[in-house]
């Protein structure tokens, strides 16, 4: 399996240069603002978005400003959102690292999320690209209605497969599509091409996030969080869905039960991942997230060969097959 640094390599000048242009857009002269974006960007993760902005604006055309540009936005939205979800969470930590909230305060951490929000408006309203303003305004608008969505089904516990995929559409895959979608956009004009991307990204972010579900209930211990995560936190997904549609209505009652539960020990934690093995759920979720890879794939395969196609196809590898 091909890594981020090799499949990096068709833009790892551009991503170089982004690196010191986004630093450029997070300054403040405000002390306790400064201290906590740079905190922020000292923890920057893979950057898996703004690649797959550079990546899918070299495969239709050729990088300036306007790629920097949405790369900003994006990466902007991204760490805002990423920072708001801790508070709605109440997570303590983001990436092996204590979050904004956690160090500071919910109240200061959802303003730092507003202000890195605001800045990606306004960068884009000053270079007058009101055409990428509107593509992230729609993610945007997306991934809260989403959120919102999922927080609803959550507290009956009633998520259904088609609630499931409605809601990553509206979250995961919404943010990767904008990057397709932007990436696009800041070397053509051409409406076919961007929805051809925007489909693209689409495809990739539901099937990263069926692989991030996934990933909750392997034991490889490399994904930053323990197996069993997201049962803890009575977040039902594809898994879960699938196995709980195979059994009786007694035992899906008796996991639902634990999954309900304010405290779950350990051992009940293991028995509902038994229980997702057992009835098929992580086979027939990994079934799910191949048929988007795989619609991922033949969008790109309809380019010509090259080395940034070749790039794009290991990244929609990567994300599928990836351990954390």
């Amino acid at each position: 399996m091909s890594t981020l640094s090799s499949i990096k390599k068709p833009v790892e000048k551009d991503m170089a240069e982004f690196e010191a242009y986004f630093s450029r857009n997070m300054r403040s002269e405000i002390p306790l603002l400064k201290i906590i974006l740079n905190y922020i960007l000292r923890r920057k993760g893979k950057q898996m978005r703004p690649l797959l902005v550079f990546l899918t604006a070299r495969l239709n055309g050729e990088i300036s400003e306007p790629t920097f540009v949405a790369a900003t936005l994006i990466e902007l939205l991204h760490t805002a959102s990423l920072v708001h979800d801790d508070v709605v969470d109440d997570a303590r930590e983001r990436r092996g690292a204590l979050s904004v909230n956690s160090l500071w305060n919910s109240k200061i951490a959802v303003l730092v999320g507003d202000y890195m929000l605001s800045k990606g408006l306004l960068i884009s309203v000053e270079k007058k690209r009101y055409d990428m303003l509107e593509i992230v305004s729609d993610a945007v608008k997306s991934m809260s209605e989403g959120e919102l969505l999922q927080l609803q089904k959550s507290w009956k516990l009633n998520i259904k497969e088609e609630d499931y995929f409605k809601i990553i559409s509206m979250k995961t895959a919404a943010i990767i599509a904008a990057c397709t979608a932007c990436g696009a956009r800041s070397v053509t004009e051409d409406l076919s091409v961007i929805q051809k991307m925007k489909e693209f990204g689409v495809n990739i972010g539901i099937a990263f996030q069926i692989r991030d579900d996934l990933l909750d209930y392997e034991a490889s211990g490399l994904t930053g969080k323990a197996p069993g995560n997201d049962i803890k936190e009575k977040k039902i997904t594809l898994p879960l869905i699938h196995a709980l549609e195979q059994c009786s209505y007694l035992k899906k009652r008796q996991i639902l039960s634990i999954v309900r539960s304010e405290k779950k020990s350990k051992a009940e934690i293991n028995g509902v991942i038994d229980f997702v093995s057992e009835f098929g759920g992580m086979q027939y979720a990994e079934l799910q997230m191949n048929i988007y890879r795989d619609k991922a794939l033949r969008i790109i395969d309809s380019y010509p060969d090259s080395e940034v196609k070749t790039s794009l196809r290991e990244f929609v590898l990567y994300t599928t097959s990836r351990d954390k």
